[in-house]
């Protein structure tokens, strides 16, 4: 007969709801950078002044835009700021644009939602091991959705700013991070693992690489954002080859391979162990499809599926080598159970 769920086991699922929800936020928020959605509702937490946003132009209540906003966003982005009228705003209206911002926005609601949960769940479950863990991973997974969520708007009202994006990447991988362990020391299945610790320091290295990458990416996608608003009107092919001469392009570039060899020394060493854990060979295959989307990107053309699918599968790829990591993790301290408590009564 199958037990009812305990408090933990509540946690552990309010904990993947926030985590698969995070991904496919991850995903649509790519879609609205690849689509240049990502000024589509010019406010927060309102789209167009409304809570559900306008099909077309002359549904949009003019009398309910903040147009000293308007005005302060065109002043950051060096445009004339009393340009700004009720025409040029309604001009600017994209059906499109809006509603894939405001999809985007509503993926995120669920994300907050659980977070709150699992805190709920974490403050009122019984005296368990690592109970304390359990708080805190709940607490500052919490804080860090506020924090982010915080940022989207400042995302919005700052035209795109850089330096903000990229920490609002950041925060995300380490939501992950947070998520991923949370998941894991909840557990109350015992783990078995064989690994050698030159396995599990050749994962955790790969980590840091990923990571690293994904945040130099982010930077990348900032600088081409940069020339896109100083070449307005220009050929794009005309301005892009500019990103391939700056340092942070030409290390992005080739940090890529040193991915590609760390993943390919982890899996012949897992291989030679025998370790069968699918998060291995799946390891491998994202990283060789992140190579061949890379060089399609940087080399043929910049197309928006490939983007959307080349920052996707970086949050993927994130969540399933941390996963590897915790997987094989007690083989630095020798200790085979040594994650096996994470969901055991004390």
């Amino acid at each position: 007969m199958k037990r009812p769920a305990s408090a933990l086991d509540w946690y552990r699922r309010m904990l993947t709801g926030v985590l698969a929800f995070l991904l496919i936020l991850v995903f649509v928020g790519a879609i609205v950078r690849a689509s240049g959605a990502g000024l589509g509702c010019p406010d927060w937490p309102t789209c167009w002044g409304c809570l559900i946003p306008p099909w077309k132009a002359d549904q949009i209540d003019v009398e309910k835009i903040d147009f000293e906003k308007f005005r302060k966003k065109a002043e950051r982005l060096g445009r004339d700021p009393n340009e700004v009228t009720p025409e040029t705003i309604l001009a600017s209206f994209n059906p499109v644009h809006t509603w894939t911002e405001f999809i985007n926005r509503l993926v995120s609601l669920p994300i907050g939602l659980f977070s709150l949960a699992s805190v709920v769940f974490a403050l009122v479950m019984p005296s368990v091991r690592d109970r304390g863990k359990f708080r805190i991973v709940a607490v500052v997974s919490l804080l860090i959705i506020l924090i982010n969520a915080w940022m989207g708007r400042e995302i919005v009202y700052s035209g795109l700013k850089p330096g903000i994006i990229t920490t609002h990447l950041a925060l995300a991988m380490l939501l992950i991070v947070l998520l991923v362990y949370g998941i894991w020391i909840a557990r109350s299945r015992p783990v078995e693992i064989n690994a050698t610790r030159g396995l599990v320091w050749t994962v955790l290295i790969l980590f840091g690489l990923v990571v690293t990458e994904g945040i130099m990416g982010a930077q990348v996608r900032e600088m081409t954002d940069e020339l896109a608003k100083s070449h307005i009107g220009e050929d794009r092919a005309g301005w892009i080859a500019e990103i391939g001469k700056t340092p942070i392009y030409l290390v992005h570039r080739s940090f890529s391979w040193l991915i590609v060899i760390a993943s390919i020394v982890a899996f012949v060493i897992a291989r030679k162990q025998k370790i069968s854990d699918w998060r291995v060979k799946a390891m491998l295959a994202l990283v060789l499809a992140m190579m061949v989307m890379g060089i399609i990107l940087g080399h043929v053309a910049v197309f928006p599926v490939v983007q959307v699918l080349h920052v996707g599968a970086a949050a993927l790829m994130v969540t399933l080598i941390f996963s590897l990591f915790l997987r094989l993790s007690p083989a630095l301290k020798g200790r085979r159970d040594l994650l096996a408590s994470g969901g055991e009564e004390a």
